[in-house]
């Protein structure tokens, strides 16, 4: 009863779909109505800007590592990885947008594993941004950190489970990426110009904010996050 709650948890806190509600309270924007649709932080950094997408980034991370390290704690680190493989699918499908289309899983995997495996995480991390910096793919640079990752959680001496959990992830993100495998074949896959800011051209239209919006900002971001709350008063 104790890890099915646990595991429980680790979904809750995965569905906490913070690429909807972060763009929600900063510009008042439904980010799945700009460029790809998709709640992970590539989408938001086109959309609203690097600030904006490496937030949405670091708490897609907070929730796997929170659900991991809490099954760890509370249990075991089975246990843990069951919270984390939970917080993964509540992250990809998440409860708390009726089951539609999340994210990629790449941060909240990277969250599991910095609380299983922090050296082989962190070793995965420096893969990404290599990744990113020489190809300025997001996609590219999370799926060659994907396969990365059980290659330093076996160089690191990670458990058995572990090794296995990092292989299994790093499939399902190639699986999740397969729409962009096949973009990036054709050349059609959007590229990161690191030169000027992303929040130009199109993304900058999409996330102009209207001049009518109340100035009190606890005010201004609940109407943002309730749709159809009307001003009053």
């Amino acid at each position: 009863m104790r890890d099915l709650l646990l595991i429980t948890a680790g979904y809750l806190i995965g569905s906490i779909p913070w690429g909807y509600i972060v763009p929600k309270l900063l510009r008042g924007v439904d980010i799945r109505t700009v460029g790809s649709g998709n709640l992970g932080a590539a989408n938001v950094w086109r959309a609203l800007g690097f600030k904006a997408g490496l937030a949405v980034a670091v708490l897609d991370v907070g929730k796997g590592f929170a659900a991991a390290l809490l099954g760890l704690w509370a249990g075991n680190e089975l246990t843990g990885l069951l919270a984390g493989i939970a917080a993964m699918a509540g992250h990809w499908r998440p409860l708390f947008m009726g089951l539609a289309r999340g994210g990629k899983i790449v941060a909240t995997t990277g969250g599991v594993a910095l609380a299983l495996a922090p050296l082989a995480s962190l070793a995965t991390a420096a893969v990404w941004v290599v990744a990113f910096l020489v190809t300025r793919y997001t996609s590219v640079a999370s799926m060659l950190a994907a396969l990365a990752l059980p290659l330093f959680a076996l160089a690191f001496g990670s458990s058995v489970p572990v090794v296995v959990f990092a292989t299994g992830a790093a499939l399902a993100i190639l699986v999740l990426h397969r729409a962009n495998i096949c973009r990036v074949l054709a050349g059609t896959e959007n590229r990161f110009d690191l030169r000027r800011s992303s929040r130009t051209g199109e993304g900058q239209k999409a996330v102009t904010r209207p001049a009518s919006q109340p100035r009190g900002l606890v005010r201004r971001a609940f109407r943002r996050l309730v749709p159809g709350e009307g001003r009053t008063g």
